[in-house]
This record gives C-alpha cells, structure tokens and sequence, in this order.
C-alpha cells in the first residue's frame, strides 16, 4: 500500500532527523550483526596477510615449522572468514520476548517447519 503524500513527507523528515543524530548512528550501527561480521571478515584479511608473510619468511629462512605454523594460522583465518560472511547473510531477526520462530537449540528448521511458516505468513487478500 502507498503512502499518501503526507505521509511520506512525515517519513522524510523522520530519516533526515534520525540521520543527523550521531548518537542514534552509532547505536545502529553497534547493534547490527553485518556490521560486526565486515568487521570480523577485515581482522580475518589482515590474518590471513600475516599467515601468509609467515610462510613466506619461513621458507625464506628454511624454517620448515614456522612455514607450517603460517599455514595453520591462513588456515584458521579463511574459517574464521567463512564463519563472519555466513553469520553476515542470515538474517539476525529476533522477537521481543521470544525466539524467531519455531528453531530450537540453533538447528535448522526443517522443510515442513518453514512451508507452514510461509502459509501462516502469507498475505491475507490470497485465501
């Protein structure tokens, strides 16, 4: 449904008052995961560089073990980075009061669980 021209001209000024409060800014951006996941993915980068120098000057200096303990910590780096870019794609929704929805325990809902989340949820016009 859209908004009247009142009522995206009230929307507007909303924005552009909330935009100009720099302590409403950063509370945002404090509280949302995608921000704390670019955040982990740089510390990750920067990781994985000196796992990488470490290799690099442990072959250099023909330290095989210093080669092996760079390649251990890349290694870790790129999980690490994989672990922040998945937690940054799946939404962080939550309900006052409860859980999201029907997931227990950090599993996965099955299929069935979430086909009758979309029936419960569709819109009403389409019964």
């Amino acid at each position: 449904m859209p908004l009247s021209e009142h009522e995206q001209r009230l929307f507007e000024q909303i924005e552009q008052s909330l935009a100009e409060d720099p302590k409403f800014a950063s509370a945002v951006r404090a509280s949302d995961p995608r921000f704390h996941a670019r955040r982990r993915l740089l510390v990750a980068a920067g990781v994985i560089i000196a796992g990488l120098a470490l290799v690099v000057y442990g072959t250099v200096s023909k330290t095989s073990l210093l080669g092996v303990a760079g390649f251990v910590v890349m290694l870790g780096a790129a999980a690490f980075a994989m672990q922040s870019h998945r937690k940054a794609q799946t939404p962080d929704l939550r309900v006052v009061g409860g859980s999201t929805s029907r997931r227990t325990r950090g599993r996965r809902m099955s299929l069935i669980d979430r086909l009758e989340d979309r029936w419960r949820q569709r819109p009403e016009g389409h019964r």
